[in-house]
């Protein structure tokens, strides 16, 4: 008798197993693990820099840039002052659980007690995967357009937060924020959104407030 099995299927339950698993052991630890996606060209790696300076000395803090095949990302954040190391996914275009608990070990946590997981340019592929994180967070650019939220929902059904970066540009695009904020709620009624601008820093205390309330939450709960 021919035997049929869902790989996929497979492959996400499998998935989903290991970053319960990995959540589990980043709580006995008082690791707080954030994964932040994007498209390329949102303007991830500027925010992420902004955040680090707003945070320094508040937390121990490690990033992960995942990329194809790139280090740029991993030295820009160096230059930040935050412990960080490359990871190359060799051409795929998301992280599993399992890879960001490589990722997490070949960093090393005893140094650290908040880390974040830049995951690769994309908004569909690491919307699919289950990293382990605490909370996902995703950054859409005013120059993207507002109809994201539409054409990419998993994205926004999985995000607990969505920052709206490169606000200081709205005047010269036709982008409707209002609009994003109604898209964004009606796929995610929980999700939160704040505007901001990694450019001006503008936003970037009420992004780094979420993260404070977040982490004494995950370290409290």
């Amino acid at each position: 008798m021919l035997k049929t099995i869902d790989v996929k299927l497979s492959v996400f339950e499998s998935n989903d197993r290991e970053a319960d698993k990995l959540r589990e052991e980043l709580k006995s630890k008082g690791l707080f693990l954030l994964n932040l996606m994007s498209s390329p060209g949102s303007g991830k790696t500027t925010t992420l820099v902004k955040t680090l300076e707003a945070l320094r000395g508040e937390y121990r803090i490690g990033v992960m840039e995942a990329d194809i095949d790139s280090d740029v990302d991993a030295h820009t954040v160096e230059k930040a002052g935050a412990k960080a190391i490359q990871l190359h996914t060799g051409g795929m275009c998301h992280l599993t659980a399992d890879m960001t608990r490589q990722g997490l070990e070949a960093l090393g946590t005893e140094d650290i007690d908040f880390a974040i997981l830049e995951n690769v340019g994309n908004l569909v592929c690491p919307a699919e995967f289950d990293t382990g994180a605490v909370k996902n967070a995703m950054i859409l650019s005013v120059p993207e357009g507002d109809d994201k939220p539409l054409k990419y929902p998993l994205m926004f059904e999985v995000c607990d937060v969505l920052l709206v970066n490169k606000i200081d540009v709205l005047p010269y695009f036709d982008f409707d924020l209002d609009a994003v904020r109604e898209r964004a709620k009606k796929r995610n009624p929980k999700i939160e959104i704040i505007p901001i601008s990694a450019r001006t820093g503008e936003g970037i205390d009420q992004w780094c407030d979420y993260l404070r309330r977040e982490i004494a939450a995950w370290k409290q709960s």
